[in-house]
C-alpha cells in the first residue's frame, strides 16, 4: 500500500510542475513572447491544456471572476499541497 502512496505522491508532485509551466506558458503567451501559431509552440500548449483544464473549469466555475486576474491554478496548487500533506501525515503513517 505504501508503494502506491509513493506513486501516487510523485504523480501529484508532477502534476503541481505541469500546472506551473500552464501558468507560465499563459504568460509567455499573453506578453506575446511565443507566439501560440508555431507548431512546436502549439503542441505544448494543446499538452499542457488538456492536462490541467479537466480541474481548472470547474474552480473557474465556482470562484468569482477578479477581472483579468485567473486564481484557479493557485487554489488548485493549494489544494494538491493539502492532499500531499494528509498523505504524508496521516495516512502514509498508519500504512504497513
Amino acid at each position: 500500500m505504501r508503494a502506491v502512496l509513493d506513486v501516487l505522491l510523485v504523480v501529484l508532485q508532477l502534476y503541481v510542475y505541469v500546472i506551473i509551466a500552464s501558468a507560465i506558458l499563459s504568460w509567455l503567451v499573453a506578453f506575446n513572447v511565443v507566439n501560440r501559431y508555431n507548431d512546436v509552440v502549439r503542441s505544448i500548449w494543446n499538452l499542457v491544456t488538456a492536462l490541467t483544464e479537466p480541474l481548472l473549469r470547474p474552480i473557474r466555475n465556482t470562484i468569482p471572476s477578479f477581472g483579468g486576474i485567473d486564481i484557479s491554478p493557485v487554489i488548485l496548487l493549494l489544494l494538491i499541497f493539502f492532499l500531499q500533506r494528509v498523505i504524508e501525515e496521516y495516512i502514509y503513517p498508519n500504512v504497513f
